[in-house]
């Protein structure tokens, strides 16, 4: 019985489809026994139009079906809810001790950051409104009700508080506005959410990637600004532990010098290792309890609200992304049926070059704004140029005294200006330790003595300051009139560099 040749595809033969003619590249076919032959055209896959080289195999492409395949976004819900929780309770704190009025509408004068002088405090009813609805988008962000625009709005509110003055500088705080706006570009309102039911309980992984990315990125850098002679020498943390010993049942073994090293060099591995332990499975048990200790001792030990409990919450970002479905009764309250982990990765689309795009790019800047204080000279622990936004968190302890000094244009003094007389303690402790909140608060002097005095009057500063129990020296130069200096982007010549004991003044 004759061979049947397989059925001719496109391509095969001479252009016009005659299979009789042969052609370099043709392979004959037929039955072996002299019979009719067939010539199969042998294409190469280049050759092929229909062909197209599989994204796969390129790290880019590879990368890209990564991004883009679906996991479970259970674990991005459980984060919002927690996040919007934590918001409100913050709200609830400022209305309860006060703070609103003690922080924003009090204050005669607000310290600005660069470019953003016309951001103003409301009078006080409207701060009162702007808080109570930064509580209210709280609420909504944390129920799921129109999440991204929730997240949004209190992105907004929250940027514009955190604007009002740079004395209220919180690394938390600061944080807190990043990630409104990092759950504003997710669809972590797609369960777990009030009066809506999910039409997916999918997200692509990048926006997992990308919350997981902005917390690993606070604590490697709060790991590495550890690293300097300081904190490797036990203080500031000596310092703070001393004065804690009236602390229940572990207190008195805060005084002991053994405290000290294990508190900073627990800090410092704590830091460095935990995101790597908590991306590993078989170490992320161990992880996780270290966070709950971690966080909550720093929640007892120091005041720095509620930055704990917000850590806390983002370390379940690590945790497998449908961990909320394996608590008891969590299911029927997510809703949605996620795609098996199995099936995530073959059915992935892959993420677009727009998002590529803007993860590259925001991400880019978090790594890089931190290390902006390499461009400035002497340590930035001193100085403090590059050190806001930086997570540079509990690492210098200053102690700052000192006066203004008012004196006319033959450089005669004229008066004395007491900053602790003329700020509430929240603006005075920081401004005296801060030399670009002493030149705001020095052009700030001027201007009123130059309406008071009718004629052009010179600033001087005379405050020392001691970091981590140095001995106090001048931060800022006596002999520069700070009411002159304009704010510059590059080194202010007029900051003393820090001088140790033993060196040449």
């Amino acid at each position: 019985m004759p061979l049947r040749a397989p059925p001719r595809r496109s391509g095969l033969g001479r252009r016009g489809g005659d299979p009789t003619r042969f052609e370099p590249g043709d392979t004959a076919i037929g039955d072996g026994r002299g019979g009719q032959r067939e010539w199969r055209r042998t294409i190469s896959p280049s050759e092929d139009p229909r062909w197209k080289r599989p994204a796969a195999g390129t790290t880019a492409g590879a990368l890209r079906r990564w991004l883009g395949a679906p996991v479970d976004v259970a674990s991005l819900a459980a984060f919002r809810c927690a996040f919007g929780l934590i918001l409100v309770f913050e709200v609830v704190r400022y209305f309860d001790r006060g703070w609103v009025h003690e922080f924003y509408v009090a204050p005669d004068f607000a310290f600005t950051y660069p470019g953003f002088r016309w951001v103003e405090a409301w009078p006080e009813p409207g701060m009162t409104l702007h808080f109570a609805l930064l509580g209210v988008a709280g609420l909504a962000l944390a129920a799921g009700l129109a999440c991204r625009v929730s997240a949004a709005l209190c992105g907004l509110l929250l940027a514009y508080v955190f604007l009002l003055d740079q004395a209220r500088y919180l690394n938390h705080f600061y944080l807190m506005v990043l990630l409104c706006f990092l759950l504003a570009v997710t669809d972590a309102g797609r369960v777990f959410s009030l009066g809506r039911r999910p039409r997916a309980a999918t997200a692509p992984r990048w926006q997992l990637a990308l919350l997981r990315a902005q917390i690993a990125i606070v604590y490697v850098y709060a790991g590495l600004s550890k690293v300097n002679p300081d904190w490797l020498a036990g203080e500031p943390m000596r310092t703070w532990l001393g004065r804690r010993t009236d602390f229940p049942v572990v207190g008195p073994w805060f005084g002991d010098e053994l405290a000290a090293w294990v508190f900073s060099y627990g800090g410092l591995a704590f830091d460095l290792l935990v995101v790597p332990a908590l991306l590993w499975r078989r170490t992320r048990a161990a992880a996780v309890v270290a966070s709950i200790g971690f966080h909550c001792t720093n929640a007892w030990l120091f005041s720095i609200g509620v930055f704990p409990w917000m850590m806390l919450a983002a370390t379940t970002l690590f945790l497998a992304p449908d961990w909320p479905r394996r608590v008891p009764g969590a299911g029927r309250l997510l809703g949605g049926e996620p795609v098996p982990e199995a099936r995530a990765g073959s059915s992935a689309r892959g993420a677009s070059n727009a998002v590529l795009a803007g993860l590259g790019l925001y991400l880019a800047l978090q790594v890089a704004i931190p290390l902006r204080h390499l461009a400035y000279p002497g340590w930035v622990h001193w100085t403090e140029e590059g050190h806001l936004f930086s997570w540079r968190m509990m690492l210098r302890e200053k102690d700052a005294a000192g006066v203004l000094v008012v004196a006319n244009d033959a450089g005669e003094p004229i008066g004395v200006v007491r900053p602790r007389d003329q700020l509430p303690g929240w603006q005075a402790k920081p401004m005296l330790f801060r030399p670009e909140l002493l030149r705001q608060f020095a052009q700030h002097v001027a201007a009123r003595m130059r309406e008071q005095e009718r004629r052009e009057v010179r600033v001087y500063s005379r405050v020392t300051v001691s970091l981590n129990g140095r001995e106090r020296q001048y931060l800022v130069d006596p002999d520069v009139d700070l009411a002159t200096e304009p704010w510059r982007l590059g080194p202010a010549p007029w900051i003393r560099p820090l001088v140790e004991s033993g060196e040449d003044p």
